[in-house]
């Protein structure tokens, strides 16, 4: 993390991976596959990921989650394309600001969007986080023809480097949040994708998903959390 709002900040970036709990990948909800488009996805796909660290893949030797969703699509369909614009310690405004045009030029098909973390740990409002977020996808209708798929915030309050009498005001931040974002993903049609549920019932079982810096995901962590993303990435571009 670049900034030291908090130690806490650069703890609930890495501590995405766990929604790794779940051991097997699931299948997409409906309310999770809105916008899926699979059918008229076919040949090589342009794949833009918009995003902070775990979309980089800080932590890990070969990639976050983006890079390995993007080894199983290049699997389904060779020749396909990334890219990817996530940075580490980035909030919605480094979305919008610094991300968006860029991504918006290369023309995607599919777009991901992992974002919010860093919102709640530089202290931005629900109001804001929400006008950006909004904004975001509104601006990715508008000028892109792409299927989106976003992931909600990760239930990261009970991390052991996050001290214990901030857990409770964390995690109440963290549903807020999550319920304005599904709130939102819902009105904008896109899909979601829930690592909500996943790291609020297993996020103190798997010590073995954080890398060495005891922060970010490890190598292990970030391929859970592509098994789980998987099968939604899948139905959207129609992948068998």
């Amino acid at each position: 993390m670049h900034t030291i709002r908090v130690a806490v900040c650069s703890t609930i970036l890495a501590l995405l991976v766990v929604f790794a709990g779940c051991n097997s990948a699931k299948k997409p909800s409906q309310n999770e596959a809105r916008n899926i488009s699979g059918d008229s996805m076919t040949g090589p796909i342009r794949y833009l990921a918009l995003g902070d660290s775990t979309g980089a893949g800080v932590g890990a030797r070969d990639g976050g989650y983006v890079a390995r969703i993007f080894t199983r699509i290049v699997d389904h369909r060779p020749g396909s394309a990334l890219t990817n614009l996530c940075v580490s310690g980035a909030t919605t405004s480094d979305v919008l600001l610094g991300q968006l045009d860029r991504g918006v030029n290369s023309d995607p098909q599919l777009v991901t969007l992992g974002i919010g973390i860093n919102d709640i740990g530089h202290g931005v409002t629900l109001e804001q986080f929400s006008t950006n977020f909004e904004e975001i996808l509104t601006r990715l209708k508008r000028q892109t023809k792409a299927a989106i798929v976003v992931t909600n915030l990760p239930d990261i309050s009970s991390a052991p480097r996050i001290p214990l009498a901030m857990r409770n005001e964390y995690h109440q931040q963290i549903v807020a949040f999550n319920q304005r974002l599904q709130e939102i993903a819902s009105r904008q049609e896109v899909s979601l994708f829930d690592i909500y549920s996943a790291t609020h019932e297993q996020l103190s079982s798997h010590p073995e998903f954080f890398s060495s810096d005891g922060f970010h995901p490890s190598d292990a962590g970030y391929e859970l959390w592509a098994v789980q993303m998987w099968p939604l990435i899948a139905l959207t571009i129609g992948a068998s």
